[in-house]
């Protein structure tokens, strides 16, 4: 995901008076600059970097629609709005059967130890934003059985 997309999108969001969708959108844009600043990346932002953070607000909304009490129905509205918002911009991540691929044909040697942590070392680099955490985790560990 292109960082200035995200800049047009808000604008075109302010200018339709969406005020949710335009904050929803605007606190991407201030994850995106302050992972930026951190990692020293202030004027060049990469997608990478842009498409890691987004994934890691919807992960943060995610959590915060999971967490929210059953009784606050238009709290859990205002989250659930904010990740359907994200989610536009998130990249697509592999399904289990594409990594399983993956690790079958790229990673055969590693995966033939059948030793899972120095398999999770090896993979995640590789892996990182491209597919969850979670899924290749559990992919690992079935072939590792």
């Amino acid at each position: 995901m292109q960082f200035e997309t995200l800049q047009k999108d808000m604008i075109a969001a302010m200018k339709e008076h969406n005020k949710e969708r335009k904050d929803a959108i605007s606190s991407v844009i201030q994850a995106v600059k302050k992972v930026a600043i951190d990692e020293g990346h202030r004027d060049d932002i990469s997608e990478e970097l842009v498409d890691r953070v987004i994934l890691k607000e919807l992960k943060s909304v995610k959590e915060q629609i999971d967490s929210c009490p059953a009784d606050r129905a238009e709290l859990k509205a205002e989250y659930q709005f904010r990740y359907d918002v994200i989610n536009e911009y998130a990249p697509k991540l592999m399904s289990a059967e594409e990594v399983e691929e993956l690790l079958k044909s790229k990673f055969a040697d590693v995966m033939a130890t059948k030793n899972k942590g120095q398999i999770m070392k090896t993979v995640m680099p590789e892996l990182k934003g491209k597919a969850d955490g979670k899924v290749i985790n559990e992919v690992v560990a079935k072939l590792c059985l």
